[in-house]
């Protein structure tokens, strides 16, 4: 079966603006998250990608650009099951403010049971990604070959649920992975089982440096904006 190449979108402004952009239009990346994804055709240069697939929203289209400009042949695909979470009446607030809200001690510490009000569940969140990537992997093998790669680019908290799906950890631990902005993360699928052979992986070790976290050692929900 295929290997899935999964990029999170570059920083983008909802980002830096410490806002929780979920499905907002209009959220572009920062000057940094442009730099970001003009490096990933050359991270990626040694990696023969059949497919490009992409969520809808705009910071995950402008991070494949120069991808895209580098690799003509190739011819994104828009797949809305990974998508960012639906964050309903959260999306666009700060996530300063969010911390106070009694929800969000559920979103950190016991996801599967967390509702965004007036959004979606983190549980049909991980539910429509995987799906979505076990029909990617049976069209791509059939169209390709089983030792294909392809590249999906989506989002902080859909990565991470994808992870812990093919990890096979519950949801209530997803809050423990950390991938950051424009981070590749790949997992090799196989009849039985996948493979976790990348996690989050920058390229910058000066991501690991010590730095201030977020109260409690919580999460960053929507996933963050990364080192400074």
């Amino acid at each position: 079966m295929p290997t899935l190449i999964l990029v999170r979108h570059g920083r983008s402004t909802a980002n830096t603006e410490g806002l929780l952009a979920g499905r907002m239009p209009g959220v572009a990346l920062d000057e940094r998250g442009t730099a970001q994804a003009a490096a990933l055709p050359g991270r990626l240069a040694g990696l023969p990608i059949s497919e490009v697939v992409t969520s809808p929203l705009q910071r995950c289209r402008e991070t494949i650009r120069p991808l895209l400009d580098a690799r003509p042949e190739l011819e994104p695909r828009t797949e809305d099951r990974i998508g960012e979470c639906d964050y309903g009446d959260w999306s666009g607030r700060k996530l300063s403010e969010l911390g106070d809200e009694p929800l969000m001690e559920v979103v950190q510490a016991h996801p599967s049971a967390a509702a965004f009000p007036g959004g979606e569940s983190m549980r049909a969140m991980q539910t429509r990604a995987a799906e979505a990537v076990r029909e990617w992997n049976a069209r791509v093998e059939r169209e390709h070959g089983a030792d294909a790669v392809y590249l999906m680019c989506s989002h902080g908290d859909i990565i991470k649920s994808l992870v812990a799906d093919a990890l096979g950890l519950h949801l209530d631990l997803f809050q423990r992975i950390s991938v950051e902005p424009c981070s590749i993360t790949a997992i090799r699928y196989t009849r039985l089982r996948p493979f976790l052979v990348r996690l989050g992986d920058t390229g910058d070790f000066a991501s690991l440096a010590p730095r201030e976290e977020p109260p409690a050692g919580d999460a960053p929900v929507g996933g963050g904006a990364g080192a400074p």
